[in-house]
């Protein structure tokens, strides 16, 4: 019988779930086109593959064959095939599958001959192995991401407290007489814009101190640069201090060493003759610079990924251009995967419409920003992973303007309907961002429908779990206000501790009928829940209520002089309710009692006193080792600093280190809804899929009609003010400012944003096998300025009614 890895190596040859067949590896036949890949021997290669069309199994096994390669020619003790790819859990689904590849086709000890690494880990090899290279001790440290973003922060902050002004070139002038209204976003937006200035700094590999030379040379005054060389510099001090680089640094650092040391290239060149690259549409300059030095003296340099599927350039140094290019340069051996089992014909004719129509029909953007070839072709008769066959409503485009809450309410309807008749079938609700991917979720459950969102960033049971952890922590710090205490009884304590006391005082006394129909918890004890006010018990209500009326918190927890709970004339009216209430001040004595511990000793006694999931017990314990790494970076904070990054991480507003879902290890689950952001949807596949919110401020043409959301409100002239600083970095860097041009970067951004999010509605579109539906909404305001639906969305439309 097959072991794991040789069961997910199977289920990849297509889009995940292949069926048997005779020959081939672990009992697969591969399609024609991926048997042209396999029959590689060596040089540039570059593939442009569909979705769905099973590239990491071809992939994996090429990369097995390539091992077995160096196994016949003797090579194995000082080669192997290095295989760069995006995300951890990418590298272990490689891992796994070219393991099994391996014991099944070539009988050879897994693990030998072959290195799967992210673009980071392989930087942190070549620099480990090396920092004398590079200036580094033997023991250097890597900066933590939630450390390195903090610092930005704190550093911008400074920077504006000390230069109020700095902005005010490109504010509206009529919003400058009131800046309250604008300051908090200005922070935010500052915020953005220095950790993109930054990561563009390092990649183009210039320190701070030759930008603040170059821009001393400028004539006039920059202050977009002026603001992001003072915070760039402030960082690299801040690195500096604390002897750790970033992981932006470990790889420019990284390709210092292979440039200062041509032996140590030579013998890294040596060690890994074949370089396999997935994912590769979302290559940077740094990535390709790194390499192309790895692969000068062989030139065997495999190239896999789909330019359709390029979304990440927003949010990261990513470039299709470099695969693009790549491709285009090699024509000899350039290949595509061009079959895809995953979805019915219905919604591959969808997606092949879209495609076609963007390189002919876009009103805007030009056929370099348009999707690309190959076009998504069936898979041929006999495959082992035949397409499945469309749904009763394979491919539905509601037509109809609908506002943002009837958007829900039809979703939530169809899905209830749907879930009943479909038990053993997948869903998901695919939407443009998180903020409205929580509000779908909060549709949901009250509902009462099973949900999945564990692909949120930060999903929002995490985010339940932090607030919860953030209300204690708030009040803690500040005892004194009485309605910190009313929000932890209300929001925290009851729902976790109070509910299960509650119950146990009324099984105990057999209350009455009348005060458990008044008492009623079992109606809303569904754990991490947060109760509408409706649903809670009336004495809990009133508890909460007098509970912020109590003028020194200390006369309820530590009573000196007579009990204020004996001034609730009410308490002993409700059967069992003291009870309650008693535990509720036991629990926050404690809990107060704990202010002098550590924050994660006191993260860890709140964690296990409140939950009791094995899920819940494992992000508080992530939390208080996140915050305790805080602690050492910032000695000087204290309970509330700690409490107010808590609450930043609730809001989702802070990413959680260690507890960043990737798709590698989600699996679609029959009779639950999974919600998330078409973002984290790619390499996924459900039944039925919802696209919602298809409109044109989610999916923007490049329009001037149209708004972007990289243009603050408060911009005058609509500037996107992080692509004006990029623009007139790239200049500083490159010669000087004499060329630039105001507005045009931000004209430029958003035909890149354009270009991006019809590639992301492509990829929306083909996670679906069976069933799509696609929605849009108004806006918030529908009545006013209602939005229209997205010009591919309306493109889609006419040719579903035959008027294109």
């Amino acid at each position: 019988m097959p072991d794991k890895a040789e069961q997910a190596a199977a289920a990849d040859q297509g889009a995940d779930a292949a069926q048997p067949a005779s020959g081939g590896v672990l009992g697969f036949t591969p399609r024609p086109a991926q048997a042209r890949i396999l029959e590689y021997t060596g040089g540039p290669m570059g593939i442009a593959a569909v979705p769905g069309s099973g590239k990491t199994f071809t992939l994996s096994l090429l990369a097995a064959r390539l091992v077995d390669r160096l196994a016949q020619e003797e090579r194995l003790d000082d080669s192997e095939v290095l295989v760069v790819t995006l995300t951890n859990s990418a590298v272990e689904n490689f891992r796994s599958r070219i393991a099994a590849f391996l014991r099944q086709e070539q009988r050879l000890l897994p693990g030998v001959g072959y290195r799967v690494r992210t673009l980071h880990g392989l930087a942190h090899d070549i620099v480990r192995e090396r920092p004398a290279l590079v200036g580094l001790s033997e023991g250097f440290d890597i900066l933590d991401e939630q450390v390195a973003a903090g610092i930005k922060r704190d550093s911008v902050l400074t920077y504006l407290r000390t230069n109020p002004e700095a902005f005010s070139p490109y504010i509206e002038p009529e919003r400058l007489q009131n800046p309250r209204a604008w300051a908090r976003a200005l922070e935010n937006d500052a915020i953005d814009l220095a950790t993109s200035f930054i990561r563009m700094a390092k990649e183009q590999r210039v320190a701070p101190h030759v930008l603040q030379g170059s821009l001393r040379r400028q004539s006039g005054t920059w202050p977009l640069l002026d603001f992001g060389i003072h915070v760039y510099a402030d960082y690299q001090r801040s690195l500096a201090v604390r002897g750790a680089v970033d992981f932006s640094d470990l790889i420019t650092l990284a390709l210092t060493a292979l440039e200062s040391d041509a032996d140590y290239l030579a013998r890294l060149q040596r060690r890994w003759p074949y370089v396999l690259e997935d994912e590769a549409q979302d290559s940077g300059l740094l990535q390709e610079q790194m390499l192309r030095l790895l692969t000068q003296a062989s030139t065997n340099w495999v190239r896999v990924g789909d330019p359709n599927q390029a979304i990440n350039t927003t949010f990261t140094s990513a470039d299709i251009r470099f695969l693009r290019d790549f491709v285009a340069q090699h024509q000899e051996q350039a290949r595509t995967l061009p079959n895809s089992g995953r979805s019915a014909r219905p919604i591959i004719d969808l997606a092949n419409r879209l495609n076609r129509w963007s390189r002919r029909g876009h009103p805007i953007l030009s056929p370099a920003d348009a999707l690309s070839e190959p076009l998504i072709e069936l898979t041929p008769p006999g495959d082992p992973q035949p397409n499945p066959q469309p749904g009763a409503r394979d491919v539905v485009l509601h037509e109809q303007a609908l506002s943002s809450e009837s958007e829900l309410e039809i979703i939530v309807g169809s899905l209830k309907r749907w879930l009943r008749d479909h038990p053993h079938e997948t869903v998901a609700v695919l939407v443009p961002d998180n903020h409205r991917g929580t509000r779908l979720v909060q549709a949901l459950e009250q509902a009462e429908i099973a949900i999945d969102d564990t692909l949120l960033s930060t999903s929002s049971t995490t985010r339940a779990g932090a607030r919860m952890l953030a209300v204690v922590a708030r009040f803690i710090a500040h005892p004194n206000q009485s309605n910190e205490l009313r929000t932890v009884w209300h929001e925290v304590w009851w729902l976790r501790r109070g509910i299960p006391v509650a119950l146990a005082a009324m099984e105990e006394q057999e209350s009455s009928a009348p005060a458990s129909a008044i008492f009623n918890p079992t109606a809303f004890a569904k754990a991490g829940r947060v109760a509408r006010q409706g649903e809670v018990p009336q004495p809990v209500v009133e508890f909460g209520n007098a509970l912020g009326k109590v003028s020194e918190s200390e006369r309820f927890l530590f009573p000196r002089e007579g009990d204020w709970l004996d001034t609730l004339g009410w308490l002993d009216e409700v059967a069992g309710f003291r009870d309650v209430v008693e535990a509720f001040r036991r629990d926050m004595q404690r809990w107060s009692l704990a202010a002098s511990l550590p924050i994660d000793e006191l993260l860890l006694t709140l964690g296990n006193d409140l939950f009791d999931e094995p899920a819940d017990l494992a992000l508080a314990h992530r939390l208080a080792v996140v915050l305790a790494r805080l602690g050492e970076e910032n000695p000087d904070w204290r309970l509330p600093k700690f409490a107010a990054e808590l609450q930043q991480i609730a809001e989702n507003r802070r990413r959680i280190p260690g507890l960043i879902t990737e798709v590698g290890g989600f699996e679609a689950q029959p009779g639950k809804v999974t919600v998330g952001t078409m973002h984290q949807a790619k390499g996924l596949e459900w039944d039925r899929v919802y696209l919602t919110a298809v409109n044109s401020y989610s999916f923007p043409s490049g329009s001037d009609a149209e708004n972007y959301r990289g243009e603050p409100w408060y911009a005058r002239d609509s500037l996107n003010l992080t692509a004006e600083a990029m623009a007139q970095l790239q200049q500083l860097i490159h010669g000087g400012l004499d060329d630039y041009a105001p507005g045009a970067a931000s004209l430029a951004a958003r035909q890149a944003v354009a270009a991006e999010r019809l590639r992301l509605f492509y990829v929306g579109i083909t996670r679906a096998r069976r069933e799509l539906i696609v929605t849009y909404n108004t806006g918030r305001q529908h009545e006013s300025a209602p939005l229209p639906p997205a010009v591919a969305f309306q493109a889609m439309l006419a040719a579903e009614n035959g008027r294109e």
